[in-house]
């Protein structure tokens, strides 16, 4: 028997109009839009490869997440204000605020009118005054010179349980990073989300360097803040990260998950249950987009955890032995000098 052809042609007549009305805008107007600004090259080939992980993230959001996001990534601060345009979060992954020294107070606009902001490794790391003024209001926290501290080492990555950040993880996620903890947090530090945490071992430590002090030393064996985050009273929300040292860490998936669940979740989007999508990281896709250096750049293979559990611990945790080390390191580097 025929059907009437009626109800199916008015149907699709209505859903012609309203298509055709929709303007581009409107079309977009959905879309999650996430600006990565990149720092630039510094340290050594694989460590602090700012552009590079902040591509292969944007690549992983754009091609592989199934999402409606667009990430880009843009070099320093950007020369045409019209990048901040319709941004629903801005990332900045760089060597301390060389990449917001240059633009704090378009930075503080957007925060304002309800940009996310995510600040991802050294970026987090202000002077006091910034942090204060910028930095707890913008993210609720930040790396304090004299309060904070630096180690490189092995940790156990535990989530904020019923949080979107922990969508998709069901484990702890072991890595060996340069890992920096007990963060200057906003006076109101019950509005802080304590997102990833670990618990630093004299084990876990593998080296004591330049941001050392007794917090350090009295944070070992305590559970420690790696990544929180704020929502905002703008209705913006805020992330800081301190990992992120090491290029190689972006291949192990349950850590890249975390990283982009907290950005899809700081552009205000939803988080899938099962976290934010992604493909494995090929060598190919790791050494992708690196600095260049004077030298060749040797390849950064995928990371192996039990590599580094099996570092021996560093020898200088307590504060009388990191000061001798330090003491004996500025003596070499003097007759270093006096020779040349």
């Amino acid at each position: 028997m025929l059907r009437n052809p009626a109800p199916r042609l008015l149907t699709f007549c209505l859903v012609a109009f309203f298509t055709s009305n929709l303007s581009p805008a409107k079309v977009a107007a959905d879309t999650t839009n996430i600006l990565f600004l990149a720092g630039g090259r510094s340290h050594a080939s694989g460590e602090h490869e700012f552009r590079a992980g902040c591509m292969l993230l944007a690549k992983a959001l754009n091609e592989q997440s199934g999402l409606d996001v667009k990430a880009t990534v843009i070099s320093g601060w950007p020369e045409d204000s019209s990048a901040f345009n319709d941004v629903d979060a801005v990332v900045i992954y760089s060597d301390g605020t060389k990449v917001i020294r240059h633009g704090w107070d378009r930075a503080d606009q957007l925060a304002k009118s309800g940009v996310g902001l995510m600040f991802m490794h050294y970026a987090v790391h202000p002077s006091p005054k910034e942090g204060e003024q910028y930095f707890r209001p913008w993210i609720g926290g930040a790396m304090e010179t004299g309060w904070s501290v630096n180690p490189h080492w092995v940790a156990d990555l535990k989530v904020l349980p019923e949080h979107p950040i922990s969508n998709g993880i069901d484990n702890l996620v072991p890595a060996y990073d340069e890992f920096y903890y007990n963060m200057r947090f906003q006076k109101d530090r019950g509005a802080v989300y304590d997102l990833v945490t670990a618990v630093p071992t004299r084990e876990r430590l593998k080296r004591v360097i330049n941001l050392w002090n007794q917090h350090g030393v009295d944070g070992i064996g305590k559970r420690q803040t790696l990544m929180w985050g704020i929502e905002r009273e703008d209705g913006g929300r805020g992330v800081g990260f301190t990992g992120g040292h090491y290029h190689r860490n972006w291949a192990v998936d349950d850590y890249r998950k975390i990283v982009l669940n907290a950005i899809v979740w700081v552009a205000g989007a939803e988080v899938p249950a099962d976290g934010v999508v992604s493909e494995p990281v090929t060598v190919e896709a790791l050494n992708a987009n690196l600095d260049k250096y004077p030298t060749e750049n040797p390849v950064i293979a995928l990371p192996n955890i039990e590599d580094y559990k099996n570092l021996p611990p560093a020898t200088n945790v307590s504060m009388d032995d990191y000061n001798n080390a330090k003491s004996t390191r500025q003596k070499r580097s003097q007759k270093a000098k006096a020779k040349s």
